[in-house]
């Protein structure tokens, strides 16, 4: 989907530019702005299309991908991490149960 975007939005801008160019050498003032603007948004386009094809996931997006995976409802129960502290794990174990409570309510 997004080569399809890119192979229509792409042109799209550069066509746009083109007119807006032949709009501007007919008189109108305002159209030479546009001129530059519509190719430099292709540009933009063609860079963001080439970021998002090789951008790497970081290990932050993964893990928040995988932590709701069992649950049907997307919400996690527990999440285990040793590099947690006593505050934070009292404050999980208290977030688990109520979501507990909120399940045993919906039954």
């Amino acid at each position: 989907m997004l080569h399809l975007t890119a192979i229509i939005v792409v042109p799209g801008c550069l066509a746009l530019g083109w007119w807006q160019l032949h709009r501007a050498l007919s008189g109108n003032a305002l159209s030479w702005a546009y001129t530059i603007e519509w190719p430099f948004l292709a540009g933009y386009g063609v860079y963001m299309w080439w970021k998002i094809l090789h951008e790497q996931p970081t290990k932050e997006a993964t893990a928040s991908s995988e932590v709701g995976a069992g649950d049907p409802s997307g919400a996690s129960t527990h999440f285990e991490d040793d590099t947690e502290d006593d505050e934070l794990a009292a404050y999980n174990r208290y977030l688990a149960e109520l979501n507990e409570a909120d399940q045993r309510k919906l039954r």
